[in-house]
């Protein structure tokens, strides 16, 4: 009889210990992994390219295309931005496009965004940006004031780029408007959905 419990309690014993085994040694394993190893997975959840570290864009005022002159562009909202030639032609027009119909599928938070083109030449085709993208902010970013503001964005492949600035004035992200465009609708609408200002 007491051979039979001792048989029993070694048995639940083991038992326990396969168990406690089963749910410790994966947890083990990945804390080795993380800290032991120096593996960290690569995946991130944002679509679009962080720019690490953020960028702080100057405050300098520029003359809007009616001619007036705009001081502190990126406060206050959100900023889609691209920066390109005056002229717009097939890679400005896609990119304003894209900026365009990302805004309006934010719904209610649309409010919350500006769209900003900062014409780097050829100031203005005027009459496409007024007849196709009302509200568009267009700013002269031609003359040496605006060196110090260009100069914070990346220079690579900018004809093909939009990019999201913080109401801090901080530039976060690139994106490549040749690209599914859910990728930045999904980017800014957690952005939006997180943050407390703008």
């Amino acid at each position: 009889m007491s051979a039979t419990l001792e048989e029993l309690r070694w048995r639940n014993l083991r038992t326990i210990l396969a168990l406690a085994a089963l749910f410790m040694l994966p947890l083990a394993a990945s804390f080795w992994l993380y800290y032991g190893a120096g593996w960290h997975p690569a995946a991130t959840t944002n679509h679009g390219e962080l720019i690490e570290p953020a960028r702080s864009l100057p405050a300098e005022a520029l003359p809007a295309a009616d001619g007036m002159s705009v001081r502190n562009v990126f406060s206050k909202q959100w900023s889609l931005v691209y920066v390109g030639d005056g002229r717009c032609e097939a890679q400005c027009r896609h990119a304003l496009y894209f900026m365009r119909q990302i805004r309006i599928e934010l719904g209610s938070d649309m409010t919350r965004v500006k769209r900003v083109f900062l014409v780097t030449n050829d100031c203005c085709a005027r009459e496409f940006l007024e007849r196709e993208h009302a509200g568009l902010l267009v700013l002269d970013a031609s003359g040496p004031q605006a060196a110090a503001l260009l100069a914070q964005f990346p220079q690579g492949e900018r004809a093909d780029s939009l990019f999201i600035v913080d109401p801090l004035g901080n530039l976060l992200m690139r994106y490549d408007t040749r690209r599914n465009p859910r990728g930045l609708f999904e980017d800014l609408k957690k952005l939006l959905s997180l943050s407390h200002i703008g």
